[in-house]
């Protein structure tokens, strides 16, 4: 599957707004300013689809878009420093469990990181909570252009570390250059 015909379709702030359960759906998740806009930019071939901000908290509901007839791609809300009020954090993260938890069209989570950082808790949380609760996760890292082949491969084994992950679990990722894309592509297709 290419992930070439796609569309905006919605914005959920709240679970009444959620679209009908027809589709196999891929949820994109992580810290604020990871990379995720620029991910499925990169994936879906159109630069301007998902805004991409400087600014932490841009992405503030679940954003819906859905990929011709055949899947939907899901941007979740970034976790960690937004610059918003704590309140809106706390719906946020409500929202987003509940999605998480009663989503039955829900195939995958793409938890994304950049790899120049070492492993955040958050992110070592959500990893182990989508394990304990038997949903499909698939870590990626981002952001790889911006290291050396040595140090890139140096920071992908200390996230596998202490992230518990296994190398062939996760993806090394450039919007840069494409580094990963068609292997993200294949992987996220054999979910959907």
């Amino acid at each position: 599957m290419k992930f070439v015909d796609i569309s905006f379709l919605l914005s959920v702030h709240s679970l009444k707004q959620l679209p009908p359960e027809t589709l196999p759906e891929i949820a994109f998740a992580g810290r604020s300013n990871v990379g995720k806009s620029s991910l499925i930019n990169t994936l879906v071939g159109r630069k301007g689809l998902v805004k991409v901000s400087g600014r932490p908290g841009k992405t503030q509901g679940l954003n819906f878009f859905q990929i011709a007839d055949e899947a939907y791609f899901v941007d979740l809300p970034g976790y960690g420093f937004a610059k918003v009020a704590r309140s809106m954090q706390d719906n946020w993260q409500h929202l987003i469990t509940r999605y998480l938890e009663l989503r039955s069209t829900l195939c995958c989570v793409v938890v994304i990181m950049d790899i120049r950082h070492g492993a955040k808790i958050q992110d070592t949380q959500l990893i182990s909570w989508l394990k304990q609760n038997n949903i499909n996760c698939l870590p990626v890292y981002t952001k790889a252009d911006k290291l050396s082949g040595n140090k890139k491969q140096k920071h992908a084994i200390a996230l596998d570390a202490g992230h518990t992950i296994d190398p062939s679990q996760r993806i090394i990722f450039s919007a840069k250059n494409g580094l990963g894309k068609e292997e993200l592509e294949r992987t996220l297709a054999s979910f959907a």
